[in-house]
């Protein structure tokens, strides 16, 4: 959780004002900094300095000449693990020095943000090995060499050296996460078969291919060979090096997780959802409640679901019988009729995927230039659409969005999947890169980066219902701006819409109602008409990542409520603009505060 708070945590960007203020002895060293904001951008400071891999992700520090965290990996060792859980509740007890009549309103909701995220903290103790942190979605076997190649700048020798440390880390570091890992087998939490089967052939492919070949070496010599000032026997000193650690520290890390893992394959049953470990409908309910920042219960969101899935279905196939398809067979079948047509696919090439790409980037450089219509606010940093890293792509997402960093070196990231080429339709491109992309993700999370004067907290916290209702949100404010008028990409933006309905339905029924992967995986290909490899890996993502898939159209119900609200109670007097602003510029936020926001917002223009 805290670890979460971190990754996105814009900490240090306020680093070297903060210290060279004029209270900054004062502030930094109190129990009770002078003014609020202070303390909290103190806290978060201190939690970020503990994390060097959270350093190098901001990208802040580079500018000042600071570089040093960039020759280290995070120290994951367990007991570091409780120091933070007990600094975050002190953090959360500290707010109690400010009196809610002695703050603004904005201050007042930071305090909520702060006191929701500990509470949840707490509550979350009793089930804080009710997680799986190495599965086929992200874990340090995978997460290790994209943070590498995507993350770690190479821009001067003393940067490679920096590369070649933190291989020489990786050992270490395997070796804490197994303790933790080990502490979960005790407890009862094993991941399910498939997940297991599924990380070992990630780890066997990764050390298996030749070093010269592997992502962590062809990544650090394309960046070396954009290097001027670096000699060719420098760089290949480094290169050597490289092969060494790889050879050494890197596969030595992995062959314990290997070693481990196969062991751990024997002991796993064949049962998928949360419901299988010891309080696991407590820790499903959990989560739900964490990723949703609702109390909604299993049942509740089980049936919306249900109910979201007729409803949707039924709006396509009024477009499928208007384009001449025959919707008497139901469903599953016009789908199928409508997708196989091969004017919707791309070439199975090189060339093909390279156009998809092309394609993803001209369409959101064309809504980016017509969208001002429906936002006031815009974000500085630019956004580029790139490949998921091809060593991991048979077991990813098909997309997702990396923020920007905050220095300005890097632009957001929409990640694009490519492994199947069927499993990007055309009709569907928009929709995708609306959500990922302008004005999905990349307005919420570059906007929220951006904000001045907010605390950093609430420029970057993680409630997963606001981000992801948000950019499902999105795909509807592209549609109702003109974007998708073509019936064929209408259709596109309902079937990612049904998509996220789908998953209210399989995410519960297979962690609360006990279905197995394989009813999982059968509902989802019946009622969404999704490429085969796209429902596998999404109902794998959904099996250890429990509750997250729910996120997306609970948040986005909530804002269009909170939307038609806002438009029954001003009538003339609305703006969408406005209200965006209300929803983008005051930060991530937990539904119920968003909720409180956008109903302040309504009576201070009602009564000015």
């Amino acid at each position: 959780m805290i670890k979460k708070i971190l990754k996105g945590t814009g900490i240090v960007i306020g680093t070297s004002a903060f210290l060279a203020g004029a209270f900054a002895g004062h502030e930094w060293y109190a129990e009770k900094p002078f003014f609020f904001n202070n303390y909290l951008n103190r806290e978060m400071v201190k939690f970020a300095f503990k994390d060097p891999e959270t350093l190098s992700s901001l990208g802040f520090l580079e500018s000042l000449g600071i570089k040093g965290h960039n020759a280290h990996l995070d120290d994951v060792a367990l007991k570091n693990s409780e120091e933070m859980f007990k600094a975050f509740q002190a953090f959360g007890e500290g707010l109690d020095q400010y009196p809610d009549e002695d703050l603004d309103p904005n201050q007042l909701i930071s305090k909520k943000v702060v006191k929701y995220l500990t509470d949840l903290l707490t509550d979350a103790e009793p089930f804080k090995y009710h997680y799986y942190p190495a599965n086929q979605m992200f874990g340090i076997q995978s997460g290790f060499p994209s943070f590498m190649e995507s993350t770690h700048q190479v821009n001067t020798l003393e940067d490679a050296e920096h590369y070649i440390s933190r291989l020489s880390q990786l050992e270490r570091k395997f070796t804490q996460y197994l303790i933790d890992l080990r502490l979960r087998e005790e407890a009862g939490v094993i991941p399910p078969k498939f997940v297991i089967q599924r990380v070992l052939e990630q780890m066997r492919d990764f050390i298996g291919t030749p070093v010269e070949e592997n992502i962590l070496y062809t990544s650090l010599e394309e960046k070396l060979s954009k290097l001027e000032d670096v000699t060719d026997e420098e760089k290949q000193a480094i290169l050597s090096q490289a092969v060494e650690q790889i050879n050494g520290s890197v596969t030595a890390g992995y062959n314990l997780f290997i070693d481990y893992f196969a062991e751990l394959e024997t002991k796993a049953g064949e049962d998928h959802g949360f419901w299988q470990h010891p309080r696991g409908d407590e820790a499903y309910q959990l989560a739900l409640r964490l990723f949703t920042t609702t109390d909604y219960t299993p049942e509740y969101i089980h049936n919306l679901g249900l109910e979201e899935v007729d409803r949707i279905q039924g709006e396509i196939l009024t477009i499928l019988a208007s384009l001449g398809f025959d919707t008497s067979v139901g469903y599953t079948d016009a789908m199928a009729a409508f997708t196989e047509d091969p004017k919707f696919y791309y070439e199975d090439s090189d060339e093909g995927r390279a156009q998809i790409l092309a394609d993803y980037q001209t369409i959101l450089d064309e809504i980016n230039e017509g969208i001002n219509g429906a936002f006031n606010v815009r974000p500085e940093a630019g956004m580029e659409v790139v490949r998921i890293p091809e060593f991991k792509e048979k077991t990813s997402a098909g997309a997702y969005y990396q923020g920007p960093s905050l220095d300005g070196s890097r632009p957001g990231r929409f990640f694009a999947n490519l492994y199947d080429i069927k499993a990007t339709p055309k009709f569907g491109m928009r929709t995708l890169a609306y959500h990922e992309g302008i004005p999905g993700h990349h307005f919420q999370i570059a906007i929220a980066m951006e904000l001045e004067g907010m605390p950093f907290i609430r420029r970057f916290a993680p409630f997963t219902a606001y981000s992801e209702g948000w950019a499902l949100y999105a795909e509807q404010v592209a549609y109702e701006q003109g974007f998708q008028e073509n019936p064929e990409d209408n259709i596109g933006r309902l079937v990612a819409e049904l998509f996220r309905a789908v998953r209210l339905v399989v995410d519960t029924g297979m962690h609360h109602k006990r279905w197995t992967r394989e009813e999982g995986i059968d509902y989802m290909s019946r009622n969404t008409g999704m490429a085969m490899s796209d429902v596998v890996a999404e109902i794998e993502r959904y099996l250890v990542m429990p509750g997250q898939a729910t996120s997306y159209k609970v948040g986005m119900i909530k804002i269009l409520e909170l939307r038609s609200y806002a438009q029954e109670q001003l009538q003339e007097d609305f703006d969408i603009r406005e209200f965006h602003d209300v929803v983008l510029k005051n930060g991530g936020l937990p539904l119920s505060l968003l909720e409180e926001v956008v109903k302040q917002y309504v009576a201070d223009k009602q009564t000015s």
